[in-house]
């Protein structure tokens, strides 16, 4: 198709307003920036993460105007274009994402030395992005230009020299120069030179014991063996691989194989409006369904997962969580127009949308319709269970911490006859009712339910969760339900708890500030 494009003279030529808009999310985190509070947040804190990306670096151009009429001159619709709006793309659009984020990404990559390399650094340093470009003076920087009218895009104009990247050994020298300092790296390739050596990069940042993200590109993946995780989307997997026709099970079947050929740790395989598949080493596979419910635009969607998945991973998270996170990210950026970044409050917005349907204090006759209708949609279970009396830091920590391992935290609470025969008299200091109310009003909380035994080695053998948490002051063998559990293909997980936080410290903490008032009341 061919587009006229006329430009209006009243019109400004350049309109920031959607750059400006994706600088607001940078506001808290930029270079200034201080550490981003979040009440009972299962995201990680990405503040003193750093993830170094290389890959191909370019800059993205979007001409926006209506189209009314059709040319004189040729069947082309022509588009009065009344706005232009220039952001990063490619790798760039990788590191932006990363820095939505709130964490610290270096960007190495090859640019022409003209206006659209001096424009992409000034939007990358605004946002807390380190870059470090080599600049070419004998090529352009390469830039992607849509025509776009209602919401389509018309057409796409590249400017590139369709020749071999140059610079590889001065890129490749601040790649090694980043390196040391960062927690992740990720290739993004987009088939215009950069990586046109990945094994090299690879090699050098397996070495330094760094995990490796990919963002592939053709059909020879063979140049990413040794990866730690790669990211084809389902077009891209199917071309390597052939067809698997919307088959979950041939899906995961040539996923294990082609990992297992490249020597990679995991294949994350993003498959639109149909989720994504994670397919790892010694482990099941693991999907999620895709969030969006109304997809805008896809443009740059892929560079938000690597991005999103490689920064939650260097952030501390497991893969299977990070890949939660990335389709948290996903639904987001599908939702705007054009390459788009997702903040923390937006990944965060877009989690508890999704936490529709039956919540809160229930009955456990009613949780088990409600299991019911969650694993018909595809969402996996985590469970706890404690006496939860005196609600602290520590409990909110650990809830946030087990909800992340899933899509639905399950929480079951002692009720109080056998709070007093774990903790004697005196005890709980809070009702049942109220203790229920108080943990199912948190955002990390999807379902509270009481029981009266002493263990909830019964319930838990009912729910069978995919996942099963205790504190770390367990051990496994020691955990009621634990082997029920992981009879059933399900796991048990520790997690650490937080030092000098417990409820019988807080009430001890209490009781001693009571009896020196009272002590004080007497002496007066």
């Amino acid at each position: 198709m061919i587009v006229c494009a006329i430009l209006k003279p009243e019109a400004p030529v350049i309109n920031k307003k959607a750059y400006l808009t994706n600088m607001l999310n940078f506001a808290a985190i930029s270079k200034r920036r201080v550490r981003v509070f979040r009440m009972n947040s299962s995201l990680p804190h990405f503040v003193d993460t750093r993830v170094l990306v290389v890959g191909d670096v370019m800059l993205d151009s979007y001409w926006h105007g209506e189209t009314e009429r059709v040319s004189p001159e040729a069947p082309v619709p022509v588009v009065h274009v009344r706005q232009v709006e220039k952001r990063p793309g490619g790798a760039a659009n990788v590191a932006f994402n990363i820095a939505a984020l709130g964490a610290t990404p270096v960007l190495v990559g090859v640019t022409g030395d003209d206006e659209s390399a001096d424009l992409l650094a000034t939007m990358l340093c605004d946002v807390g992005v380190d870059f470090r470009p080599t600049r070419v003076a004998d090529m352009p920087t390469v830039t992607k230009m849509r025509v776009i009218s209602r919401h389509q895009q018309l057409i796409r104009l590249d400017i590139e020299e369709p020749r071999a990247m140059p610079a590889a050994a001065e890129v490749l020298a601040q790649f090694e120069a980043a390196l040391e300092q960062a927690g992740a790296v990720v290739l993004s390739d987009y088939g215009k030179g950069t990586l046109a050596s990945a094994q090299e990069f690879i090699r050098r940042a397996r070495d330094a014991g760094k995990p490796v993200f990919v963002d592939p590109k053709g059909t020879d993946f063979s140049r990413y063996a040794g990866a730690t995780a790669i990211t084809p989307n389902l077009a891209e997997f199917e071309r390597v691989v052939g067809a698997v026709n919307g088959n979950p099970n041939l899906l995961a079947e040539r996923a294990e194989a082609l990992r297992h050929r490249l020597s990679v740790q995991a294949l994350l395989v993003t498959q639109g409006e149909h989720g994504m598949t994670l397919v790892r080493s010694g482990q099941n596979p693991e999907h999620v369904s895709a969030h969006a419910l109304e997809v805008f635009d896809v443009t740059g969607a892929g560079d938000t997962v690597i991005g999103v998945f490689a920064a939650a991973v260097a952030a501390g998270e497991a893969m299977e969580s990070a890949m939660r996170i990335a389709n948290l990210a996903a639904a987001v950026v599908v939702g705007k127009l054009g390459a788009a970044t997702a903040s923390v409050a937006e990944i965060e917005a877009e989690a508890r949308a999704h936490r529709g349907g039956v919540y809160g204090v229930l009955g456990e006759e009613a949780l088990m319709s409600v299991l019911t209708t969650s694993r018909t949609a595809g969402e996996r279970i985590v469970m706890t269970n404690g006496c939860f009396d005196l609600l602290h830091a520590g409990h909110v920590e650990y809830l946030a911490r087990a909800r992340a391992m899933g899509d639905r935290l399950l929480v079951a609470v002692n009720d109080d006859a056998s709070v007093r025969r774990l903790k004697g008299e005196g005890r709980p200091v809070t009702p049942m009712e109220d203790r229920m109310k108080v943990l199912a009003a948190l955002s990390s909380v999807d379902w509270v339910v009481p029981f009266s035994e002493d263990t909830p080695l019964r319930l838990i053998s009912r729910v069978l969760p995919d996942v099963l948490v205790k504190g770390g002051d367990y051990r496994v063998e020691a955990i009621a339900g634990a082997d029920a559990v992981q009879q059933n293909g399900g796991r048990v997980e520790l997690i650490p708890l937080i030092s000098g936080r417990s409820t019988t410290r807080t009430i001890d903490a209490v009781l001693g500030v009571a009896g020196r008032l009272q002590a004080d009341d007497s002496g007066s």
